[in-house]
């Protein structure tokens, strides 16, 4: 979630590119997803049993983790991630408190020598209590860090944003995508009366000496899923009859004074739900809830309570876009979650495909093609959706060192095009394959699961029975978008391919020639369509292929020359001002 030029474009799916300063972090704890020591990549991460005391006024957070981890193999330490910001006041293991010169945290990653080694199948139980003011977002969601605010009604309104650079922002967690712990308790302590709304399932409330402590309980949240959201709530509650004959809670939490708009939001609920249970499967989280709080910043994916900041406002196409592309990752992110942050497209392009499939399902065929037109003006094509190789978060979500804003919308058009190559039934049933680890997904059969880039094009390959590592070599693992040359003679047009490094494709074509429609199947890259003397033709009519257009980057050269121009002439009014001020 950063950039301005997100928001600027109309479509503005939440995107999360370029860092805030890096402030007090050190280098280590600003990334997120730098690989696993051997001993993080030798345990499973069986329970966090998390303690927050939150205090407003101070801005501080004390905490108590009891992390229990399942040795896969001998390991003689227990290698965590935690923000240095925190002074670690006692650190144990297995309720024996350890001398300080048994663990180090000199970047962020802390390293705990056990008092005896774990042999395969032992458990450890690693204790470590800290406090602290944690790091301040500085432009939250875009950047990570928590984010210190009032509510409108003067109460204290806090939340973590943390995506950005990683749960070791406030916890002590295995920052990578495959660190998730298998299930989360999380004890959050705020001033009474306000509420500490969380991942999960409510397991209970208790206040005393004017604190409140809430518990929750969830399982196999994603890393930067796990959320302090804080403030005065107000609650709505309902539940949903799914199609697969299970009922969801669903949870609104939202500010005082805000009940009317916060139910017309409510009621958007159902709908999405009913959106992606028909489209995609079933709501992975069903046994928990259906979650939302509102934030003081515009919005993040966590796992069954994320974040919505966009004031009730809906867009042009009479929804609020940013309540669903959240709730997409319920399915694009908690259920389905990156093996690295280089497959984080699987995320996010899913996510903003779901937009104008939702406009789709809803209404009808122009607001899909209207949305995704709104995608294809906001291409850069400058790095590879994916590269291959093992990425940091920051990179990634950089538009000038990773593909950036690509792993949204050119990943969203490449699957529009892979839709209309292989058709609905494969392309669902592929995708379903991804999410749930089956086509046949239904309440209590499946689990979330890991995934990665080539797993999906297993999983296209497996429903179509052909092979299409063609379509993604071109798409996913080029730069440059495809070429569509045309050339007219006394014959008629002759079509041909153009790809980055020569690559095959053999993308079929759809010419329309007065008025009717021929397909050449470009089995070689190449095709060619007879046109009468005279005849007009369109290529591609019914907009089925992501390529390149040079009136799109003529656009968008002509856009940028005017922004620069427009920035050049506010900071020469703003210089001539301040010189005019000092006279």
């Amino acid at each position: 979630m950063r950039h301005d030029r997100l928001l600027a474009v109309a479509l503005s799916l939440l995107a999360f590119a370029a860092h805030a300063e890096r402030g007090d972090l050190t280098e280590f704890t600003y990334g997120s997803g730098a690989p696993r020591t051997p001993e993080q990549e030798a345990v499973v991460f069986e329970h966090a049993d998390l303690q927050f005391k939150v205090e407003p006024a101070q801005k501080r957070l004390t905490g108590d983790a009891a992390l229990t981890f399942q040795a896969t193999r001998p390991i003689a330490k227990l290698v965590v991630e935690l923000d240095r910001n925190f002074a670690i006041e006692s650190v144990s293991v297995d309720g024996k408190k350890l001398p300080a010169s048994a663990w180090t945290n000199p970047e962020g990653r802390m390293s705990v020598t056990l008092p005896k080694p774990l042999a395969s199948g032992e458990r450890a139980v690693l204790r470590i209590r800290y406090a602290g003011k944690p790091h301040v977002a500085k432009r939250a969601p875009w950047d990570g860090g928590f984010v210190w605010s009032k509510a409108p009604t003067g109460e204290p309104w806090v939340a973590s944003a943390i995506q950005g650079s990683g749960c070791d922002l406030f916890w002590p967690c295995i920052d990578h995508p495959l660190g998730e712990p298998l299930q989360v308790d999380q004890h959050v302590t705020v001033p009474a009366p306000l509420v500490a709304a969380g991942n999960g399932i409510a397991m209970g409330m208790e206040e005393k000496n004017g604190w409140r402590t809430y518990h929750w309980r969830t399982k196999n949240p994603n890393t930067y899923a796990i959320a302090l959201n804080i403030g005065p709530y107000e609650l709505l509650e309902a539940t949903y009859k799914s199609r697969y004959g299970n009922t969801i809670p669903l949870r609104f939490w939202h500010l005082r004074g805000d009940a009317g708009k916060a139910r017309g939001l409510f009621a958007e609920f159902g709908p999405m739900l009913d959106f992606f249970e028909s489209t995609i499967g079933p709501y992975p989280f069903a046994d928990e809830k259906m979650g939302v709080v509102e934030t003081p910043h515009l919005g993040m994916e966590h796992q069954t309570i994320n974040a919505y900041g966009n004031e009730y406002k809906k867009s042009e196409y009479g929804y609020d876009w940013l309540l669903q592309h959240e709730f997409a990752h319920e399915w694009f992110a908690n259920q389905l979650t990156n093996r690295d942050w280089d497959d984080m497209w699987l995320h996010e392009g899913f996510g903003s495909y779901m937009q104008p499939l939702y406009m789709q399902w809803l209404r009808g065929d122009q607001e899909y093609y209207a949305l995704l037109m709104k995608q294809r003006a906001a291409l850069l094509n400058k790095q590879p959706i994916v590269s291959g190789k093992t990425m940091l978060e920051e990179e990634v979500y950089s538009d000038e060192r990773g593909p950036g804003h690509d792993i949204y919308y050119k990943a969203s058009l490449a699957l529009h095009t892979l839709r209309n190559l292989i058709g609905d039934e494969a392309f669902f049933a592929a995708t379903k394959q991804v999410v749930y680890g089956t086509t046949d997904p239904r309440p209590g059969n499946f689990k979330p699961l890991y995934a990665s880039t080539p797993d999906f094009i297993k999983a296209v390959n497996q429903a179509t029975g052909r092979d299409y590592q063609w379509f993604f070599d071109v798409y996913l693992y080029s730069a440059a978008l495809p070429e569509l040359v045309a050339t007219r003679d006394a014959d008629g047009l002759d079509l041909r391919w153009k790809t980055q490094g020569d690559k095959p494709f053999p993308m079929p074509v759809e010419v329309r020639v007065n008025g009717r429609d021929k397909t050449l199947k470009m089995a070689d890259g190449q095709g060619h369509v007879d046109l009468p003397a005279g005849a007009a033709y369109t290529l591609d009519p019914h907009s089925k292929l992501l390529r390149e257009l040079p009136y799109i980057r003529e656009f968008q050269a002509d856009k940028e020359a005017r922004e620069k121009a427009d920035k050049a002439a506010r900071e020469k009014a703003a210089a001539d001002k301040a010189k005019e001020a000092d006279r």
